[in-house]
């Protein structure tokens, strides 16, 4: 409405440069203020409307400059955006309309204390102990999130693997749809690391193996492992599909803090008595685990 109020105004010729101006910094500041009110883990997916965006408005260009090839690139861009956009949606069981409208609401839980107010524990472990673990296991399932992503770790997660299986432990990778930043992101570090393919599990797939799981092994994944996704109806999160790692024998997490994920939410499942923390960087942790199960 405001450009279109100023349109008048900023038609003369010697004016073009100062309306062109004043609708640049009115689109910055809605553009930004857009963005602001989302966060979470809503984040992925505004990136991904984003770069939908920008191909839009160079197909618009496309049509004024009558350039068909800026139209054509321009559309092939917004639609995959659009497409990446609903298929991180359809994953995390939300809209468009209602990111769009603002976040998961950004609560963060007080670490240690539940909702009733009452203390909870978090019982930590160490490498030592989780190579022993893993070693007598016949099979475990590494669930690879936005941690490992940041601490490079695929690379050592590949040799600790290699490791695991000369000892012929089955080792398999649980895929969330949303895990890292955006779909896909899991596999293409994984298959740079030339990790097998065929080790790469659907979270369909991984969830019907977890109850058969004696340890999984969560390298700094955090929403798309939280069990309030399906227990909890008040949960910013409720209604997500997620990992259920917590059905697995025992469970193993790779954090460098108890901080939460991108949801701002604590995760019951550091507190379920199955469950250790080795805290620190996950590629210095992992290699920890390699060296030690290198001495077993």
């Amino acid at each position: 409405m405001i450009a279109l109020g100023i349109l008048g105004w900023g038609a003369e010729p010697t004016r073009a440069l100062h309306y062109l101006l004043i609708l640049t910094a009115l689109a910055s500041l809605l553009g930004a203020h857009l963005v602001m009110a989302i966060g979470g883990g809503d984040m992925p997916v505004v990136v991904s409307l984003l770069n939908s965006y920008s191909g839009w408005a160079a197909a618009a260009a496309g049509f004024m400059l009558s350039n068909d090839l800026l139209i054509v690139t321009g559309a092939l861009v917004g639609s995959s955006g659009a497409i990446l956009s609903y298929i991180m949606c359809r994953a995390m069981n939300r809209s468009i309309p209602s990111i769009v409208a603002g976040g998961f609401g950004g609560v963060i839980t007080a670490g240690g204390v539940s909702d009733d107010g009452v203390e909870r524990t978090v019982r930590s472990t160490t490498a030592s102990d989780a190579a022993v673990q893993m070693a007598y296991a016949n099979r475990v399932v590494i669930v690879p999130g936005y941690g490992m992503a940041v601490a490079q770790a695929q690379h050592a997660v590949h040799e600790m693997t290699k490791l695991l299986e000369q000892k012929g432990i089955e080792v398999s990778f649980a895929i969330h749809p949303v895990a890292g930043r955006m779909p896909g992101h899991m596999n293409v570090l994984l298959a740079e690391a030339d990790v097998p393919y065929d080790q790469l599990k659907e979270m369909d797939e991984a969830n019907s193996q977890f109850p058969r799981t004696d340890v999984s092994l969560v390298i700094g994944a955090n929403d798309v492992t939280n069990p309030d996704a399906r227990a909890k109806a008040d949960s910013p999160i409720y209604g997500m599909p997620i990992l259920n790692v917590d059905e697995s024998s025992s469970v193993i997490v790779l954090k460098r803090s108890m901080n939460s994920g991108f949801a701002g939410i604590d995760n019951p499942l550091f507190y379920d008595p199955k469950t250790a923390m080795l805290f620190g960087d996950a590629k210095a942790s992992v290699s920890e685990i390699t060296e030690e199960l290198k001495a077993l």
